[in-house]
């Protein structure tokens, strides 16, 4: 409704003001006044066709056509950006049914490599609200759906007035009512979501909605989202204002978490009503190429990337999420759901395949069954060669489209001693294998755990997790192929029962237009250690925080990580803090700092740079600049008791000596910024370093 009224004022020039005439959240389904309703919206909108007043029409769109790829598990964080294109059209309608849109002008930039080639329907406006019968992408995408209001979509679908609002033009007042949509079945090709019509002449003036799944041809499809918004031009005729459609995939043989979303935002303007149109306009395709030396329309200013509208990279459109959200309300969750299926199962590609000195190679797979309802159930497994064990997990999860959900695990596996991930899996089994570099420090767990996790906001998610499992030291079984590994971590034998709580703050815009992502995680940890026959109670604490923001070219980047524990006598190796390596430490050896009380603060300026451009086949070509990232990192540890030696009960729990070990150090990230070369230098007892990954952003599907 916000975005109908930004819509009208801003066509009309005039400060609009809305507010509620009556609750009508009590109106039935298809009773006499919804349905009297949107059947003169349904023969308004057949008139129209005829209406003599209305003969022809001239307009201008401008819009953004975006390709972008969302990764990780629940695809919390924001999209990344593919691909982008800006167009500029002319759009042409004569009475009865002619329609052409001229692309008079067109540029794209490319951040990833893809070959994506967009449906030609996608580079253009929905005219009319859509035909009698909708389709998308060619029809590749949606096919056969009535229409809501056409004669056919009468008898298919249910209506019901839901809200109403009253706004003032000036000296006129027009009463715009919600009407929600919902098929009679659910199982065929429908439309679901709701139209805004003008009570007073009975035209159509919003349209969101989505589709049942019988609708999504694409079997890859998740979902496809459509708002449609017109504006009162001379007064009189409610003609396509704004527009906007999401479009999201994942594979469906493979059940991993990666996603691609099309995303299109469209303004259209500038109307000349009316005027005469050659005949010859409207031959050929309906959206075509306009003649060399035709002037846009609506002309390009800055770069493209700075004059995207400022939410495209949100996880979710906040009127896509609403139509979404108002699709789930109506129809069972089966209509819009994919079918249920058996599919081939792995949150990285190291679920696949990986190396460490603890496994050696380790082979798996996993397979996930979806039951419906929100129910599913999965299993994962590997075999390690060189320990000659398999390890497996079991799951049974329920989780809602909201992302709200419970999760029971059963688990025989490894588990990595430390908080911060120093190296990506892949890059990690490549140096494990070839020159003795593990940076994974195993340790072996069996239990089980339930887990319950609860959107609190768009921004913040909280989760619980109870889990009780026995842990043990594993010990290197592999030799590489040059060098040698180090021991691992020296685990504690014992027993653990612990209750976690965690508070996620996904990447969002936040104070003073940072990119902001924060991750706050509490434990009670209640261990028995067989070794020495004692119990232990303790808590275990950390946060990390990322903020990034652009200036201008340039981007700056300040990340950090505090961990704490509550004591420090007798506590279990594998819950110390440590710290050290390309990420909590540049210039230290990986967890070279251990400790039970530290942290790890960067500060980096990202700076792009010329270089030379590369052709990479049909995916495009490199940019023609690398990213130069100077940092600074400093990591701070008590050093009061060494964690490590400490055995004696005598020890008090806590004597605070903080010790100080900065680095300096620059990174280059180069071909789309997806490859990450650091050079750096610990100036407190550390070295020169030099590391080379892909970008982070990866490293969680890796």
């Amino acid at each position: 409704m916000r975005a109908l009224l930004r819509a009208v004022a801003a066509l009309c020039g005039v400060v609009a003001a809305a507010s509620p005439l009556r609750s009508l959240s009590a109106q039935g389904w298809n009773d006499a006044r919804s349905r009297l309703l949107v059947e003169q919206a349904t023969d308004r909108r057949a008139r129209q066709i005829a209406d003599t007043a209305l003969t022809s029409y001239k307009a201008a769109a401008h819009g953004y056509l975006t390709f972008l790829a969302q990764v990780g598990e629940g695809f919390t964080e924001p999209p990344k950006i593919v691909k982008a294109d800006e167009l500029a059209l002319e759009v042409y309608w004569h009475a009865p049914n002619l329609s052409k849109q001229l692309i008079a002008g067109r540029r794209d930039t490319l951040l990833l490599p893809t070959d994506i080639n967009y449906h030609r329907d996608h580079l253009g406006i929905v005219q009319n609200n859509f035909p009698n019968i909708i389709r998308l992408g060619d029809g590749d995408e949606v096919r056969d759906v009535p229409h809501p209001l056409s004669m056919a979509g009468l008898a298919e679908y249910d209506y019901a007035i839901r809200d109403s609002l009253q706004i003032r033009l000036g000296l006129r007042t027009l009463d715009v009512y919600e009407v929600r949509v919902r098929p009679k079945n659910d199982r065929q090709p429908r439309a679901v979501g709701a139209v805004y019509i003008d009570r007073e002449s009975g035209e159509v003036v919003r349209m969101a909605f989505s589709f049942t799944r019988a609708a999504l041809k694409d079997k890859e499809l998740e979902d496809v989202s459509v708002v449609l918004e017109n504006g009162l031009i001379e007064g009189r005729f409610w003609l396509p204002r704004r527009q906007e459609i999401e479009i999201r995939r994942t594979g469906t043989w493979l059940d991993y978490p990666a996603r691609g979303i099309i995303r299109g935002r469209w303004e259209i303007c500038c109307y000349e009503v009316n005027k005469p149109l050659p005949a010859a306009i409207f031959i050929g395709p309906e959206i075509a190429i306009a003649p060399r030396g035709t002037p846009m329309p609506v002309p390009f200013t800055g770069q493209l990337l700075d004059s995207l509208p400022p939410d495209v990279r949100a996880v979710t459109d906040a009127d896509v999420a609403k139509v979404q959200e108002e699709a789930r309300a109506l129809v069972r969750g089966q209509a819009l759901a994919r079918t249920r299926s058996t599919s081939l199962s792995g949150r990285s590609v190291s679920d696949f395949i990986r190396v460490n000195r603890v496994e050696g190679l380790a082979l798996g797979a996993g397979v996930a069954r979806q039951l419906g309802e929100g129910f599913a159930v999965g299993m994962r497994g590997r075999y390690g060669f060189a320990d000659e064990r398999a390890k497996l997990t079991g799951e049974i999860s329920f989780r809602r489209a909201s992302g709200a959900g419970v999760w029971i695990s059963g688990f025989d596996d490894t588990r990595g001693a430390g908080d911060i991930m120093e190296r990506s899996l892949v890059v990690n089994s490549i140096a494990a294998q070839e020159f003795g570099s593990d940076y994974t420090d195993l340790y072996g767990v069996r239990g089980a755990s339930v887990a319950v996790r609860y959107p609190i906001s768009r921004e913040w998610t909280a989760s619980l997790d109870g889990a009780y499992d026995r842990q043990r030291a594993l010990v290197p079984n592999a030799r590489p192929s040059s060098g040698r590994y180090e021991s691992g971590v020296a685990a504690a034998k014992g027993v653990e029962r612990r209750l976690s709580a965690s508070f996620g703050h996904p990447t969002r815009v936040g104070i003073w237009g940072f990119e902001t992502r924060l991750n706050l995680d509490a434990s009670l940890i209640h261990f028995e250690n067989d070794d020495e026959a004692t119990k232990l109670t303790f808590g275990r604490f950390a946060i990390a925080t990322n903020f990034e923001k652009p200036l201008g070219r340039q981007r700056l980047v300040v990340s950090s990580f505090d961990g704490f524990t509550t004591r420090t006598h007798r506590l279990p190796a594998q819950h110390l803090i440590y710290l050290g390596g390309p990420v909590s430490g540049p210039g230290y050896d990986y967890h070279q700092l251990v400790t039970d009380a530290g942290g790890s603060h960067r500060l980096e300026l990202q700076t792009p740079a010329p270089f030379v451009s590369f052709s990479l086949g049909r995916y495009g070509r490199t940019p023609a600049s690398v990213t130069l990232a100077p940092f600074v990192n400093v990591i701070w540890k008590n050093e009061g008791i060494d964690p490590r030696l400490a055995r004696s009960a005598d020890i008090p729990d806590r004597r605070w000596d903080v010790q100080w070990y900065p680095s300096v150090g620059v990174g280059m990230l180069s071909i789309f910024d997806l490859i990450r070369i650091d050079v750096a230098r610990g100036t407190h007892d550390g070295r020169w370093t030099f590391s080379a990954d892909v970008s982070r952003d990866l490293w969680r599907i890796l």
